[in-house]
């Protein structure tokens, strides 16, 4: 028998000097053993899944009761083609639905304004109006389905042709069912789709959670996404930090707004990216989690437990997608999809191995599917709840994820809260600067492969 398997390494081993580190610059130690949870309590910080603080999962049940929702992501250029497509997924096994716009409809310009000239249907479908709409879901019913739409500065009026799409339909507009992207702090962080300065899009947006509420109840309101602000080079610790504080703001706009927080809360969404340190990646989401519930429950005082839950949908990094030795990919998407799926996702979608090069294939968005199919009915991941808990490693690093993260949140109310943090040019300034030195450690890692030849 080993020495490491007879006797415990002591405390000291955690200090060990290594140059391992996560994504974030936590430092991994070699080995991991009690001494890393001293003063860890099971009933506080991790508890019973489906109960506060819900690190183990939202549902007491989780995948046992029902799989998350299998999405894949797409946008053809125009109507026709991406409601093609749609179908094309749907026969296939996708669950739920995502839309792609193109920069002119994310920015409210008509596909004949001279500014949209070359970006008509690049990065996603073409809308203009109602009968644009009516295509793209020409023979799909809307009741049957979940729509995710990724749209934030135009996202009520999207809402509205969807809605009316619905009716011509004669669908019970209650019964539907899908999430508005609609997170418009992200875009003045990270992508830029904006059109109205922050606090009158804090005002729609806060308008959107009202109506909403009343007329569409199963629809969720807004997509808080940290997804963009870790394509745009975050670390995991900012990703959860700067989503956490764009929900705070927003939750903060709205009882402010005089809405009722027991009744627009339980209709948030959150989105996630999924990178390929897969460790850090599942320690983010059950942190991200714990630390939601304890803001909702102690900052803001919600009664209700479903104002609590943070719920999340999942994108694996298009980042981490490379043109070169495309089929690579499907390793990398598949990694970041199990790391999703056991950080408790509710929803995921899985990227194609070809984006790095353009809009995905029939053939690689059915892989990209099967991927997601495979964890569900192949790997044995779903059948039991939240399997990594208890390691000491993980329960270690989702400790020292909340730690850092919480960390940010203070500097950020120090600043006077998201809002100033962005005008101030906070955040905007700590992602590059974490991007670039994730750029040079990759850079030195390269170095330091040995190579044959000149």
């Amino acid at each position: 028998m080993s020495n490491i398997a007879k006797t415990p390494a002591p405390k000291s081993a955690a200090k060990v000097a290594d140059a391992q580190q996560t994504s974030s610059h936590i430092p991994v130690h070699p080995l991991y053993t009690p001494a890393d949870l001293e003063g860890w309590n099971y009933d506080q910080q991790v508890g019973y899944p489906g109960e506060y603080p819900f690190t183990r999962g939202v549902q007491a049940t989780m995948y046992r009761g029902r799989l998350w929702t299998m999405r894949q992501y797409a946008g053809m250029g125009d109507a026709e083609e991406s409601n093609k497509r749609y179908k094309y997924l749907l026969g296939h096994g996708t669950t739920g639905l995502s839309v792609a716009f193109d920069l002119p409809t994310q920015i409210g310009l008509d596909s004949d304004n001279p500014l949209a000239v070359g970006e008509v249907g690049k990065v996603g479908v073409a809308i203009d109006s109602i009968e644009d709409m009516q295509r793209l879901f020409d023979g799909i019913d809307l009741t049957k389905i979940s729509t995710s739409m990724t749209i934030n500065a135009t996202g009520s009026i999207l809402l509205a042709l969807y809605i009316a799409v619905a009716k011509r339909q004669g669908a019970d507009i209650r019964k539907l069912s899908g999430t508005v992207q609609n997170d418009v702090l992200k875009e003045y962080i990270a992508r830029g789709t904006y059109i109205y300065p922050p606090h009158q899009a804090m005002r729609i947006i806060t308008d959107m959670f009202a109506w909403a509420n009343d007329n569409v109840p199963e629809w969720n309101t807004i997509s808080i996404s940290g997804y963009h602000m870790r394509e745009a080079g975050s670390t995991a610790v900012q990703e959860v930090a700067f989503t956490l504080g764009n929900g705070i703001a927003y939750v903060q706009a709205a009882i402010n707004a005089g809405l009722d927080i027991d009744k627009f809360a339980p209709r948030l969404s959150f989105f996630f990216n999924a990178h390929s340190n897969f460790l850090e990646e599942v320690a983010k989401f059950r942190a991200a989690r714990r630390m939601w519930a304890r803001i909702m429950r102690e900052q803001f005082k919600a009664k209700n437990p479903r104002s609590w839950m943070l719920r999340f949908h999942t994108q694996t990094a298009g980042s981490s997608l490379t043109a070169q030795q495309p089929e690579n990919n499907i390793v990398r998407t598949a990694i970041q999809a199990l790391a999703a799926v056991l950080g408790g996702t509710q929803s995921l979608h899985t990227n194609s191995y070809d984006e790095a090069l353009a809009l995905p294939t029939e053939q690689a968005a059915r892989i990209a599917l099967r991927t997601q199919q495979i964890i569900a009915f192949e790997s044995g991941a779903p059948q039991t709840i939240d399997p990594l808990a208890g390691s000491y490693y993980v329960e270690s690093l989702t400790n020292e994820i909340e730690k850092h993260a919480t960390g940010y949140l203070e500097k950020i109310d120090a600043l006077g809260g998201m809002l100033k943090a962005i005008e101030r040019g906070f955040v905007q300034q700590e992602i590059p600067a974490s991007w670039t030195r994730i750029t040079r450690k990759l850079a030195s890692q390269m170095n330091a492969i040995p190579r044959n030849g000149p």
